[in-house]
């Protein structure tokens, strides 16, 4: 069973401790019962930090962390895809070397920590096996990869990843890369759309049944996914440019099309795409954003400009967007298509915040609203994890029949 801190009153409490969510008896009966997987969980850029340790509870006040396995526990998480991120990088051979070491590393760590405390946690690649590490009450660690990088121009490279325990990538990130366009590379687009080598890709991905996710790509490359791909899709971290005009969001149509296709979009919970800046807000981020996009910072580099940011964002606190305006998104691919083609991909340890939501601890919120809203248990059971489950049972079958 999953273990939950539920609490009807706030207690006392320490300075930097996140408060815990307050839910009332029929939210946390369904938030029990339900299977919460979060789509993308960037927890192991800290978890390859020297000496952090996820079986300890971290503060993020203190550390930034969101995400840790008794912060899962308390929230009633029971599994989350973690990211294997790696931000392009240069496109040489070189590089490609470099970022498929680095991406093997990052497996490695992630499959350490689940090998590590079994009593805690599990690798995770299917629907069964998400569902039957909730019923042993241990943590179900999928992987995904943001950014096709490492895949270099080796499709063979798919299947190895596929062994250790990949079942998505996030095609592109922040910039173009051997696949495809991105929807925020500074220097336009590529190909318009997938790469010829991006469309052998996604055939490699429909054979070997990993899901294709359209986060971070360009509007012409998702439609290109769309008449390319023999199974459904997923974005595993986007929101509705409808409520939030952004490029990393998905349009209307877009989403339409998406559900048309079977797929699912994941909602992210970073600030600015959930809810537009102001203007001097968004004007003061944007010369950070160019930076962190170059190819050759350091660490410690990319630690300072994203602390700047921070503070950044707390200077213009007044525009940080609510738990509340969230669901919002949730509601709208809802309401735009049915409640079959929605589920959450927060980004914690990767920018994902909102007001009421600070880590994992507190997700009891987002069912907490989506019953306030008159959302059966049935549905809140398929946009907390029935419809991503649903989407990699559709996956693993059309490989099955290719």
């Amino acid at each position: 069973m999953k273990k939950l801190l539920i609490l009807l009153t706030l207690p006392v409490l320490a300075a930097g401790q996140t408060v815990p969510v307050k839910m009332s008896p029929e939210a946390a009966k369904i938030h029990e019962k339900a299977l919460t997987i979060d789509t993308h969980a960037d927890a192991p850029i800290k978890m390859m930090e020297l000496g952090f340790d996820m079986t300890v509870e971290h503060n993020y006040e203190k550390d930034q962390s969101q995400i840790d396995f008794p912060r899962m526990i308390k929230g009633g998480m029971d599994g989350m895809f973690f990211a294997v991120y790696l931000g392009q990088g240069k496109r040489t051979p070189e590089g490609n070397a470099e970022a498929k070491k680095q991406a093997l590393a990052i497996f490695d760590k992630i499959r350490e920590t689940a090998r590590s405390h079994p009593e805690l946690a599990g690798i995770a690649t299917t629907s069964k096996d998400a569902y039957r590490l909730q019923k042993e009450g241990k943590r179900a660690m999928f992987i995904g990869m943001e950014n096709g990088w490492p895949i270099g121009k080796d499709l063979s490279n798919l299947k190895m990843y596929y062994d250790l325990g990949l079942r998505y990538v996030t095609l592109s990130h922040s910039l173009n890369n051997d696949i495809c366009d991105s929807s925020t590379d500074g220097d336009g687009p590529e190909y318009n759309g997938l790469s010829a080598f991006g469309e052998q890709v996604v055939q490699e991905m429909n054979r070997l049944g990993m899901m294709v996710d359209i986060s971070h790509v360009s509007d012409s490359t998702f439609y290109d996914v769309i008449k390319m791909t023999k199974a459904p899709v997923i974005a595993s971290h986007s929101s509705c440019r409808a409520l939030c005009n952004v490029p990393r969001n998905m349009t209307d149509d877009m989403i339409k099309t998406l559900a048309k296709n079977g797929g699912v979009i994941q909602i992210n919970f970073v600030p600015n795409f959930v809810k537009a800046p102001s203007q001097p807000h968004e004007m003061s981020l944007k010369a950070l954003r160019l930076k962190l996009r170059q190819t050759d910072l350091s660490d410690a580099d990319k630690k300072a400009l994203r602390d700047e940011m921070r503070a950044i964002d707390k200077k213009y606190i007044s525009d940080m967007p609510t738990l509340q305006d969230a669901v919002d998104h949730i509601e709208h691919v809802i309401k735009l298509t049915s409640v079959d083609h929605v589920g959450i991909g927060m980004d914690l340890d990767g920018g994902g915040e909102v007001i009421g939501l600070q880590d994992v601890s507190q997700i009891g919120g987002i069912t907490e609203e989506l019953v306030k809203r008159g959302y059966s248990a049935k549905d809140i059971e398929k946009i907390w994890g029935g419809n991503i489950m649903r989407v990699l049972d559709q996956v693993e079958k059309v490989a099955k029949e290719m």
